[in-house]
């Protein structure tokens, strides 16, 4: 089956999680000055990192798919998946903010965050199963050492919450970061192909 519907439905979800973070900052009442909003710089930030991470995970999306000719049951299911935790960034988000980073959900926070990435380690190689091991993506992908780097930054971020929730958004920052450029292996694969 082909791969349009896939896209569109999942550039949707993406389109609705970006807009529900923005819906969970709230507007205080009765505030008129600048420094009535310092309280809000902890869900500011939240919100800041977390629309990052959507637009990276839509963005690396976008290339992978670009690199897929077809879809079968498993990728629907794996990109089902892959949504479902991108849905819960949101959540995840507002609790961390409105709670100013307190150890439970930077920890939660970063549990989404690493079963996000996992996920979309399950998709990348059902694609890579539906279009065989010779395919744009397979060759692209390789051995995946920046997915690897991130799931175990992920896992020590989680641990360093409760420690230390500074140490924590540095990591989520820092994997932010890595990703932020597109993979340009699915770039460079794809360009060798044309």
């Amino acid at each position: 089956m082909g791969k349009g519907r896939l896209e569109a439905f999942s550039d949707g979800v993406i389109a609705i999680i970006i807009t529900i973070m923005v819906l969970e900052m709230k507007v205080p009442a009765h505030a008129e000055h600048f420094g009535d909003l310092l309280p809000l710089i902890p869900v500011f930030l939240s919100y800041v990192l977390s629309f990052a991470y959507v637009g990276i995970y839509w963005n690396n999306h976008h290339h992978m798919l670009h690199a897929t000719r077809h879809v079968n049951g498993a990728v629907l299911w794996s990109n089902l998946l892959l949504l479902f935790w991108l849905s819960l960034i949101p959540f995840v988000t507002g609790w961390m903010g409105e709670n100013h980073f307190a150890p439970a959900p930077t920890a939660l926070y970063g549990v989404v965050l690493l079963c996000a990435a996992v996920s979309y380690t399950v998709l990348q190689r059902a694609i890579v199963a539906c279009h065989g091991r010779d395919s744009d993506l397979a060759r692209a992908v390789g051995r995946d050492l920046k997915g690897r780097v991130s799931l175990a930054l992920y896992i020590a971020a989680i641990a360093a919450a409760f420690w230390n929730h500074w140490i924590s958004w540095a990591l989520y920052v820092l994997v932010a970061l890595i990703w932020f450029i597109p993979d340009r292996r699915i770039e460079r694969t794809l360009h060798r192909s044309t």
